[in-house]
């Protein structure tokens, strides 16, 4: 008969040790039918049983904790309870506070709710609202939106100190900063590189660190030249000076685990592979000294951000790997990550036209007339920037779509309300390849949710926030490119005796070159287009830079300086510089700037720009943040013609 309940907020006071853990703050709420005089007096006894002048409304010197939480919704069992909080709260001098729950930001806004709810129950609105067999859920009115301060002032006028004491409540809440360093998880290291008498509580990893590297750069290189064992010294400070070396030993102690367990690793992909200590540590399997890679684009030296591996296993072992995290790390410190689907414009238009009973057929009309626009732009936008946004017949179709939401039939109501509900969250789920390990018990870190499909916790926090957050994001990739090189090189082994390694294949074979000559490239990843067949044909590519080239600028944008690419390289275009100092680093790709890594380069040549100013200036440019860029110009120091090149930039 009763629904009480309590609830904790966190504030920066000092409170008696007993209760100091569990309660800082109270907002005491009732919302009763029935209950029985003797029931409510042993709630409040058990409450007000703390410290003598803990509850005390103001008393001198002591701090308010106690609140009781009055709402005014229009309902009569809630008009009944708050009548009975009243009496609590002048009996027990504890101050009333005026709140108003709130599940949508306007009054008008309660019917697409409504039909919110419906979706979640799979019921139809019609349905009436009311407990069970043939009721649904429901609201029964529409007052529970964001009330301004001048309604709850009304509302409540007849308690005025349960408005002013939210002024008083807010002063004891505590600010709540979500952003912090990352945590990293310990990693035991071996008990000789470890040394307590060092303040630096990274100084063993940076040791291992060093001595796992130089041992792996043994086996990767013939002859550690003081080039070789510069590049290393460098990105071993570096890492040492933004302090991730633990975040390396994690990475190499897995990926050494997954081959020992016979699972493909691929040989890496974006900015990790500039990383000659990722090489030698096996972490990736392409050197960056060799093909001109920049660790900056990985760890920029001036500016210290959380670096970012993504790992790519064959799909049929990655569970295995998942499997070794979690035995080391514990299952109650390794999580998923959580994602949340919201409503497109298509499926907002068929949910609410399933909760209305607008007939299948109707709304499956209405729902192809939607181009590839957002419901919003549609109703926002001006005819002629609709029109410069869309074909022909799509501005017929998104006219009827108009024409449709402003007639009062059932199909202008699906609209109208599918308007209000794009975009909100519909469902959850799991994230393909991203994990989170925390250093102790995840439920310290994050909030956690459990996941239908998984055994793992999942975060309730979803990917953009998780590493705002200081945890430490890991992307396990399942590639079934490499389940399928897996297997043929098990059928070579089967059928002909022959032992493959796809790791030491020749980067040279001439027959190799010719398939990709013919465009004969089916089944191989991101070369079997029609697209890049035909652009592969008229290449002819040659040498292996060739077609690292052509795969970095099959993509929207740099799309357009393929044409160029192949005539010069078939000697069909003049190859120029706009300086000659560029040719060093554009005589690979026949004068055309094509990789990030070239204009890293030339802004350090050019312009002089630090390591670190050269990675912000290859991110500008990549996501096309042009303040960053305005900002950029004055250290063109050398007053270079920089911006005259040839820019296909594409990775």
């Amino acid at each position: 008969d009763a629904v009480i309940s309590i609830g904790v907020i966190l504030i920066g006071a000092s409170v008696v040790a007993a209760i100091a853990s569990a309660l800082r703050s109270l907002i005491f709420t009732g919302i009763a039918n029935r209950v029985d005089m003797d029931t409510r007096e042993t709630i409040l006894d058990r409450l007000v049983r703390l410290p003598q002048g803990f509850f005390d409304a103001r008393p001198v010197g002591r701090i308010t904790y106690l609140y009781i939480e009055v709402m005014r919704h229009g309902e009569e069992g809630e008009d009944r309870a708050n009548e009975i909080l009243i009496q609590f709260s002048k009996k027990h001098q504890i101050p009333l506070i005026a709140t108003n729950n709130t599940y949508y930001t306007n009054k008008e806004e309660a019917n697409a709710h409504d039909i919110l709810l419906c979706v979640k129950e799979g019921e139809k609105q019609a349905t009436p609202i009311g407990r069970g067999r043939g009721f649904r859920y429901g609201f029964p009115n529409q007052e529970y939106y964001f009330k301004s301060q001048e309604e709850m002032k009304t509302l409540f006028q007849d308690l005025p100190e349960a408005v002013l004491n939210i002024e008083s409540l807010i002063e004891k809440i505590e600010p709540f900063e979500l952003a912090r360093d990352v945590l990293l998880p310990k990693f035991d290291i071996p008990e000789e590189f470890q040394d307590s008498s060092e303040s630096d509580g990274n100084e063993g990893e940076n040791k291992y660190l060093r001595f796992l590297t130089y041992e792996g750069a043994k086996e990767r290189y013939p002859e550690l030249t003081d080039e070789i064992k510069e590049r290393i010294d460098f990105e071993l400070n570096v890492i040492a000076n933004t302090g991730y070396p633990g975040y390396f030993l994690i990475v190499q102690d897995f990926i050494a685990a997954a081959r020992s367990m016979d699972v493909s690793v691929g040989p890496g992909r974006g900015s990790a592979a500039g990383s000659v200590v990722a090489y030698c540590l096996k972490i990736t399997n392409i050197d960056p000294i060799e093909y001109d890679l920049l660790f900056e684009r990985f760890l920029n030296p001036d500016r210290v951000s959380m670096p970012d591996i993504d790992i790519d296993f064959d799909d049929e072992g990655r569970g295995r790997v998942m499997d070794y995290v979690i035995e080391k790390y514990g299952s109650n410190q390794v999580a998923q990550i959580i994602t949340y689907g919201t409503m497109a414009a298509k499926s907002s238009i068929r949910d609410t036209a399933r909760v209305l009973d607008l007939p299948l057929g109707e709304a499956d009309r209405i729902a192809k007339l939607l181009p590839n626009i957002k419901l919003s732009k549609i109703f926002n936008s001006t005819d002629e920037e609709l029109k410069g946004k869309l074909r022909t017949d799509e501005v017929l179709r998104v006219n009827e779509i108009k024409n449709l939401a402003e007639e009062e039939s059932l199909s202008g109501e699906t609209i109208q309300q599918a308007k209000v509900l794009e975009g909100s969250l519909r469902n959850t789920g799991t994230h393909a390849c991203g994990v989170i390990i925390t250093p102790d018990d995840i439920t310290q870190f994050v909030p956690v949710a459990t996941a239908k499909d998984s055994d793992l916790y999942v975060t309730q926090f979803d990917n953009s926030v998780v590493e705002d957050a200081g945890l430490l994001k890991m992307d396990f990739l399942g590639l079934k490119t490499l389940t399928l090189i897996k297997d043929t090189v098990k059928l070579v082994k089967y059928k002909h005796g022959v032992d493959l390694n796809p790791d030491q294949f020749p980067l040279d074979n001439q027959k190799t070159y010719e398939l990709f000559q013919r465009g004969d490239t089916v089944g191989i990843f991101q070369y079997e287009s029609a697209g890049m067949q035909k652009y592969l044909k008229d290449l002819k590519p040659t040498v292996f830079a060739d077609l690292i080239a052509m795969n970095a600028l099959y993509r929207p944008g740099p799309l357009e300086y393929i044409p160029s690419f192949v005539d010069r390289k078939n000697g069909q275009e003049e190859i120029s510089y706009d300086l000659p100092e560029m040719a060093e680093y554009l005589e690979e790709t026949y004068g055309i700037t094509v990789y990030q890594e070239q204009v890293m380069l030339l802004s350090q040549k050019l312009a002089g720009f630090s390591k670190g100013d050269a990675d912000v200036l290859r991110k500008a440019m990549g996501k096309k943040i042009f303040a960053l860029l305005q900002k950029l110009k004055p250290q063109d120091r050398k007053s270079t013609r920089l911006n005259s090149s040839h820019y296909a930039t594409s990775r």
